[in-house]
Protein backbone atom coordinates (compact mmCIF):
# COMPACT_ATOMS: atom_id res chain seq x y z
CA UNK A 1 0.00 0.00 0.00
CA UNK A 2 1.29 3.65 -0.94
CA UNK A 3 1.65 5.79 1.90
CA UNK A 4 -0.03 8.09 0.92
CA UNK A 5 -3.39 6.02 1.25
CA UNK A 6 -2.32 5.06 4.95
CA UNK A 7 -1.25 8.20 6.26
CA UNK A 8 -5.27 9.36 4.71
CA UNK A 9 -6.54 5.91 6.31
CA UNK A 10 -4.52 6.88 9.64
CA UNK A 11 -6.07 10.05 9.64
CA UNK A 12 -9.40 9.14 8.94
CA UNK A 13 -9.87 6.79 11.39
CA UNK A 14 -8.61 9.65 14.30
CA UNK A 15 -11.25 11.65 12.93
CA UNK A 16 -8.75 13.83 11.41
CA UNK A 17 -9.55 16.69 8.64
CA UNK A 18 -6.32 17.27 6.67
CA UNK A 19 -5.84 20.81 8.70
CA UNK A 20 -5.94 19.23 12.18
CA UNK A 21 -3.15 17.30 10.67
CA UNK A 22 -1.53 19.65 9.45
CA UNK A 23 -1.48 22.06 12.16
CA UNK A 24 0.08 19.21 14.48
CA UNK A 25 3.00 19.00 12.20
CA UNK A 26 3.23 23.02 11.92
CA UNK A 27 2.73 22.14 8.28
CA UNK A 28 0.09 23.64 5.21
CA UNK A 29 -2.86 21.75 4.64
CA UNK A 30 -1.45 21.36 1.25
CA UNK A 31 1.48 19.85 2.13
CA UNK A 32 -0.82 16.73 3.88
CA UNK A 33 -3.31 16.77 0.68
CA UNK A 34 -0.21 16.38 -1.59
CA UNK A 35 1.07 13.54 0.63
CA UNK A 36 -2.03 11.61 0.56
CA UNK A 37 -2.55 12.05 -3.97
CA UNK A 38 1.42 10.41 -3.56
CA UNK A 39 2.57 13.61 -5.03
CA UNK A 40 5.11 14.30 -2.14
CA UNK A 41 6.33 12.23 0.76
CA UNK A 42 6.72 13.25 4.57
CA UNK A 43 10.81 13.71 5.49
CA UNK A 44 12.20 11.24 8.12
CA UNK A 45 11.79 13.59 11.26
CA UNK A 46 7.67 14.25 10.19
CA UNK A 47 7.69 10.23 9.49
CA UNK A 48 8.66 9.86 12.87
CA UNK A 49 6.40 12.51 14.13
CA UNK A 50 3.37 11.06 11.97
CA UNK A 51 3.80 7.70 13.85
CA UNK A 52 3.85 9.08 17.39
CA UNK A 53 0.56 11.02 16.41
CA UNK A 54 -1.01 7.80 15.02
CA UNK A 55 0.79 5.49 17.45
CA UNK A 56 1.94 2.95 14.85
CA UNK A 57 5.83 2.39 13.90
CA UNK A 58 7.30 4.07 11.11
CA UNK A 59 7.21 0.68 8.78
CA UNK A 60 3.75 0.65 9.29
CA UNK A 61 3.54 4.00 7.55
CA UNK A 62 5.89 2.72 4.56
CA UNK A 63 3.59 -0.16 4.25
CA UNK A 64 6.59 -2.54 5.29
CA UNK A 65 4.44 -4.24 7.82
CA UNK A 66 0.33 -4.83 8.61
Amino acid sequence: MEIGKIIKELRIENNMTQSELAKKLFLSQDTISLWELNKSLPDLPTLIELSKIFGVTTDYLLGLEK
